[in-house]
């Protein structure tokens, strides 16, 4: 619908890719740098292994777990590549059911491919109470609930950073709060984190709670994509990890990791996954990275302040706090789907259907735009 639309302003705010503030693709300046030295090196282009660039898996689970992770140094992480994060959701739900899982919990509501994805794995998606539509936040009290009563020894699926598509995450209190539980109900917790670096401008920050989780005796698994924190989207490098007892368990379920992959897609790719090692693997790439990550985030950060400001100003009736108390690449605005059908129709404004508004879409020339057509679908019914 938006490409056949001839408006000559209409705005794109579906799509979940970064943008500049010129409304353009952004390909961070450390990428290209990477990239061209990979060029330059003249590296052939055989198969990875099975699980992957070596280098890049060790790369990326330093990235997530910290280079002080206790269960690395122990070697008790079993790490594969995969194809972006939606491979490493695939492949371990693959797991799952193969050691007799029969359902996954994930938040209500949460990104819309999850579902598919674990269904094909073979799993019934059951949800878990996040987000209150009512009131604009956290239903905090809802999941403490919904997860005491998870059955023992169940799967729940975690968003490490920048929930989506709300973007409301967790206090450091309340996910201590959910690590306990977790425990107590010798619940599996399986982390997505797509948006370290991206969602605060800090990769340890964004990575706060995965951490906590592992220093409070949890053998979780994570799902790490790398395409919106390294700008990779057309890349698909990502990496699936799980925390063992002991190394020798570490060496197995590598090797159950690899069985799933195999049959599905061999290899994956080693463009990307060259790219992010040749970063993370310089601490003078690593702080461009996080400045460059940083300069993301706070471009999106100020959009949300505009974006809010301005419809306070224009007198709207509604609360839009919540636009500021979000965090990372979406807004949850509350539309109904009656409201984003009219911004769609009058305006030519183009979101999802449950109003989540990428906020990398929104930009210094069209914010305030954006701003009144919320405010006229949304007061003048």
């Amino acid at each position: 619908a938006y490409l056949k639309d001839d408006f000559p302003d209409k705005v794109n705010v579906g799509v979940g890719a970064y943008r500049c503030d010129r409304g353009m693709p952004f390909v961070l300046p450390v990428v290209r740098e990477a990239e061209a030295e990979l060029i330059a090196e003249e590296l052939d282009h055989e198969y990875s292994g099975i699980a992957g660039c070596t280098d890049f898996v060790n790369n990326a689970l330093k990235f997530a777990y910290g280079d002080d992770s206790v269960p690395l140094k122990e070697g008790r992480v079993a790490g594969v590549q995969t194809l972006s994060g939606t491979g490493g959701l695939r492949v371990f739900g693959e797991v799952l059911h193969q050691f007799g899982h029969k359902h996954i919990y994930v938040p209500n509501p949460t990104w819309g491919n999850h579902i598919p994805i674990f269904t094909n794995a073979g799993l019934e998606v059951r949800k878990y109470r996040y987000y209150d539509n009512a009131t604009s936040s956290l239903d905090f009290t809802g999941l403490i609930d919904d997860l005491r009563a998870v059955p023992e020894g169940s799967c729940i699926l975690l968003h490490a950073c920048a929930h989506n598509p709300t973007g409301m995450d967790p206090t450091m209190e309340q996910w201590k709060e959910i690590s306990n539980v977790v425990k107590e109900r010798n619940i599996l917790p399986f982390f997505d984190c797509a948006y370290q670096g991206f969602a605060s401008g800090d990769a340890r920050k964004d990575a706060a709670a995965l951490r906590m989780f592992v220093e409070d005796g949890h053998n979780i698994a994570l799902v790490q994509s790398f395409s919106k924190n390294f700008g990779l989207y057309g890349q698909r490098v990502g990496a699936l990890s799980v925390v063992a007892d002991t190394p020798d368990e570490a060496k197995r379920v590598l090797s159950q990791l690899k069985v799933h992959i195999r049959p599905s897609y061999s290899n994956p790719p080693r463009h990307g996954a060259r790219i992010v090692s040749k970063i993370l693997s310089s601490d003078q790439k690593t702080d461009e990275f996080v400045e460059q990550c940083m300069g993301m985030a706070k471009r999106i950060n100020s959009m949300r302040i505009k974006l809010r400001n301005t419809l306070e100003e224009l007198g709207s009736s509604r609360p839009w706090e919540h636009i500021t108390k979000q965090i990372g690449m979406f807004a949850y605005s509350g539309m109904s789907k009656e409201e984003v059908v009219a911004l769609r129709e009058k305006h030519h404004i183009y979101c999802t259907l449950d109003g989540r508004i990428s906020m990398a879409g929104v930009t210094s020339k069209n914010v305030e735009y954006i701003a009144r057509a919320i405010h006229d679908v949304t007061e003048n019914k």
